[in-house]
């Protein structure tokens, strides 16, 4: 391939067995792996109808002629591809790492897991783009298939900087117009900011199936400081001086208080989400937000 891997090796070979699979796919034209309420020469049979004028000869089912004495057509289900986006959160906060897996930000993270998305999208003959939001506003890869699609969206994702502020609702327009209803949205994002959880909402809203997974840092999870430190916002640079110690209990407890009401406000939207934590593998929250019922994503 001539665009960066972010997938590491085991991962990749763990991919096999995920597949991308929306509840309300609508697909467009074309051969994938997702059934279509259209009808048509397809895969799986449907039904019959009676022959029309202008209908193919080889779809006329000639046993049921010789038992009838009249002519009638095989309909099929198509298979349709599904058509996935990935957003990206590049705000300033998503520049953050920590010290259990130096070198390695939640912008990397998000890299890699949109990389193993467009994979899986490019296995099954999918359709895939990528949106990134962040201090530049919003950068598109619009929708397309096939190899040379993934390169586009991997020489994107190498290109992308965490910095910056959530746009104003303006700069985000033309994500609306691109994304079409039916299609699957999933959400890369620490989900810091306010308009990241308001933009899943109002994509869900409006029809679109939205996924979200939250970044997350090992140190978020588990605030293994002792001592004094200097705990600094990397979007607005107020920073608070606190014994580690002293301030672990009350820091988990209301981080563990935000995250649940983050879970409850997006599933009364009908959002998916989970979270990924910077040492955990690739592949753990796609299964997750990818399995086939709920039991399975606990």
């Amino acid at each position: 391939m001539s665009g960066p891997d972010f997938i590491p090796a085991p991962v990749r070979a763990r991919l096999k067995d995920l597949r991308l699979a929306g509840r309300r796919t609508a697909g467009g034209h074309g051969f994938g792996q997702h059934p279509s309420r259209s009808r048509g020469a397809g895969l799986e049979f449907a039904q019959y109808r009676a022959y029309e004028p202008g209908d193919e000869l080889r779809q006329i089912d000639w046993k049921l002629y010789a038992r009838s004495d009249r002519f009638f057509v095989r309909e099929a289900e198509r298979d349709s591809p599904l058509t996935a986006w990935v957003v990206v959160d590049c705000t300033a906060s998503m520049a953050q790492g920590d010290a259990a897996r130096p070198g390695w930000s939640r912008l990397e993270a998000a890299r890699a897991l949109a990389a193993c998305v467009f994979e899986l999208a490019l296995r099954q003959g999918d359709r895939f783009g990528l949106a990134a939001v962040g201090g530049d506003g919003l950068r598109l890869v619009p929708p397309g298939a096939g190899p040379r699609q993934r390169d586009r969206c991997l020489l994107e994702l190498q290109g992308l900087r965490a910095h910056g502020d959530w746009p104003a609702e303006t700069a985000l327009r033309p994500l609306w117009e691109r994304i079409a209803a039916g299609h699957l949205v999933l959400v890369l994002s620490d989900d810091f900011d306010e308009g990241t959880v308001q933009l899943c909402e109002r994509l869900a809203a409006a029809r679109r199936e939205v996924l979200n997974l939250q970044i997350l840092t090992a140190e978020e999870r588990d605030f293994p400081f002792r001592g004094g430190h200097r705990f600094r916002d990397a979007e607005t640079g107020a920073e608070t001086l606190s014994d580690g110690a002293s301030a672990r209990e009350g820091f988990l407890a209301a981080f563990a208080q935000a995250r649940r009401a983050l879970s409850a406000r997006l599933a009364a939207s009908g959002i998916r989400h989970t979270a990924h934590v910077l040492d955990e593998a690739l592949d753990a929250p796609l299964r997750r937000l990818l399995a086939a019922s709920p039991a399975e994503r606990a």
